[in-house]
């Protein structure tokens, strides 16, 4: 697969689609690798007649891995700038999901001719006052198996997976565990996970530069989030001028195949709004 540059650091990227058409520059969560956006959920945008973009975030998948580096958010979003270079694009929608989210975040605020539409999913503005994640999901985010030769891993795999998951859209039986198999065949970087999330850490409360943010804003969040509890999508919404807010009632912390269509929706709202006015206010749930 091909591969941008930013600076040192290379970016894993694939593209689904006609380039002639408007892209959609999808940018993954902690620890994530870009195959948690799906082909068959690519090709979905693709029917809309999007061009889709997915890459790998610096420290996980294919991408450079960091190691004795320390970086920002910032430069998670200058990697997506970079990916959009590489394929000839000046400017696309930006999504991101959870950390992905943050990342789009800013690089709607670095990049704002850059930047058709923003969607922001199950993330947050790094409010320190927003309330946490449960118990049970904080433990499923730092519990990590040592290697994918332990005993266990496919098995604590799952069990993470559905402990943040979304109780009314639930995975096929057997997909959770072929995922975690696929992705564990594919790379597998304990370290890196911890450096990204020293990076958001570090950039901390983003509320006053989400206030600068003038492209068309969608927030998708779930109710039943318990990783990102959904005030943290509220606040998201409120901190855009402008953001429309979405709240799906029985959606947790991920993308089970059922939500495809909800996420390929909100996208595909964001895209509307670049194309013609609105003819009302945006509504908020």
């Amino acid at each position: 697969m091909p591969r941008a540059k930013h600076g040192a650091v290379e970016i894993e990227y694939e593209t689904f689609g006609d380039p002639a058409h408007d892209a959609v520059l999808l940018i993954n969560g902690l620890g994530s690798q870009m195959t948690r956006w799906p082909a068959p959920f690519c090709e979905t945008l693709v029917a809309r007649g999007l061009f889709a973009i997915r890459f790998d975030n610096r420290d996980v998948g294919l991408s450079t891995w960091c190691e004795g580096q320390t970086y920002t958010v910032d430069d998670m979003a200058a990697d997506g700038a970079a990916v959009l270079d590489a394929v000839g694009k000046s400017a696309a929608h930006i999504v991101g999901v959870s950390m992905g989210g943050m990342i789009a975040q800013v690089f709607a605020c670095l990049f704002p001719a850059r930047t058709l539409s923003l969607t922001s999913i199950m993330s947050n503005t790094g409010n320190p006052d927003l309330p946490p994640p449960t118990q049970p999901a904080l433990e499923a985010l730092m519990a990590r198996p040592a290697s994918p030769s332990d005993p266990n891993f496919i098995a604590d795999s799952v069990a993470r997976a559905v402990t943040i998951g979304s109780p009314g859209f639930p995975w096929p039986t057997g997909a959770l565990a072929e995922r975690a198999r696929a992705e564990a065949a594919r790379a597998f970087n304990p370290p890196g996970v911890q450096r990204q999330m020293s990076a958001v850490r570090a950039t901390g409360d983003r509320r006053a530069r989400l206030a600068g943010i003038t492209a068309p804003t969608l927030v998708l969040h779930g109710a039943d989030d318990p990783l990102v509890p959904v005030e943290g999508g509220r606040d998201t919404a409120a901190s855009i001028p402008g953001a429309e807010l979405r709240i799906v009632p029985g959606m947790g912390h991920d993308l089970p195949p059922a939500l495809y269509d909800t996420f390929v929706d909100a996208i595909h709202r964001s895209v509307e709004r670049t194309r013609a006015p609105e003819s009302a206010q945006p509504a908020n749930a």
